[in-house]
């Protein structure tokens, strides 16, 4: 479960304040005091509570200058961007969570929203509840470095709880740890959220959860070479075969080389070459690529697939 941060202050900052003093301190949640000071600037923040009202209006207005805009769905704001060339680089966001009473809840409906959708992190987070009776989540954590992280594979989740965001509460979300599914407000809220901006994050994977079942259900970090590859070897040039081929077996990234199997197995004539080229990747020697292409394998007919 997230880890809840005690911070009773009532001291409260401007925007530009808080915003100013994340990117001097930055954010390393696996340094406890670099955390306590981003915590308590979110904090202060949290205190303040005209700022987010305020800023909406000028926004809404015109008067604000630059129009909302977001990287992480349609309910959150970016209040600010990491700064280039900084250590523990930080942003900040605001976070709306509708209820099921709200208009925009019934029109794009829950899942628009998250709610209900098991997933983990790829980055550490702080959280406190703004405005609104916040939304409840019910938690649990897993040992990512345990997981392969194909599809279907058993993610060893262990339930720790239902809690709230109240307003005022602060968490530490911790990355590949805590997963969490998260369930609608009572009535309209907003969370403050202090991220952790890594470079690097987008090569470490998000996953969704099949609570039901146990197991990973998805990846949810978009992987922009993964379409590229795909696309170059739908082009069938010689090139592109060559290179896929490499990637399976040598690139680092595990979800780069499933890629290739899945790009080539996609292109054969019938099941059973596309079977071959998943035997391929069952013996690959990587564990995401050998789960996922023994899932793969069984969805063949046997009689139209190769013979182990």
């Amino acid at each position: 479960m997230p880890l809840v941060i005690d911070n009773p202050s009532n001291t409260a900052c401007t925007l530009p304040e808080c915003i100013e003093a994340l990117a001097e301190l930055g954010f390393d949640a696996d340094d406890p005091d670099s955390t306590r000071a981003a915590a308590d600037w979110l904090r202060r923040l949290a205190n303040n509570r005209a700022f987010l009202g305020d800023l909406l209006v000028e926004r809404l207005t015109g008067r604000g200058g630059d129009a909302f805009e977001s990287g992480y769905g349609p309910q959150a704001i970016m209040l600010s961007r990491p700064r280039a060339n900084r250590p523990n680089a930080a942003a900040l966001r605001a976070a709306i969570w509708p209820s099921p009473a709200d208009h925009v809840f019934q029109t794009s409906g829950a899942a628009s929203f998250v709610y209900g959708a098991a997933h983990d992190h790829n980055f550490d987070f702080l959280t406190v509840g703004y405005c609104g009776p916040g939304y409840a989540s019910d938690y649990y954590e897993y040992d990512y470095e345990a997981v392969a992280g194909y599809p279907g594979e058993d993610a060893g989740l262990c339930f720790k709880g239902r809690a709230t965001l109240t307003p005022g509460k602060l968490m530490l979300y911790r990355r590949h740890v805590d997963v969490h599914s998260q369930l609608p407000p009572e009535s309209l809220s907003v969370s403050l959220n202090v991220m952790r901006v890594d470079p690097a994050q987008g090569w470490f994977d998000q996953y969704g959860f099949d609570l039901q079942a146990g197991t990973v259900a998805r990846w949810l970090n978009a992987n922009a070479a993964e379409a590229f590859l795909r696309v170059a070897v739908a082009s069938r040039a010689d090139s592109a075969m060559d290179y896929a081929k490499w990637v399976g077996k040598r690139h680092p990234s595990d979800r780069l080389r499933l890629a290739s199997y899945a790009a080539r197995a996609d292109q054969c004539a019938n099941p059973a070459e596309a079977d071959a080229v998943w035997r391929e990747g069952e013996l690959s020697g990587n564990r995401m690529v050998a789960g996922a292409a023994r899932t793969r394998r069984a969805m063949l007919s046997p009689s139209q697939s190769t013979m182990d």
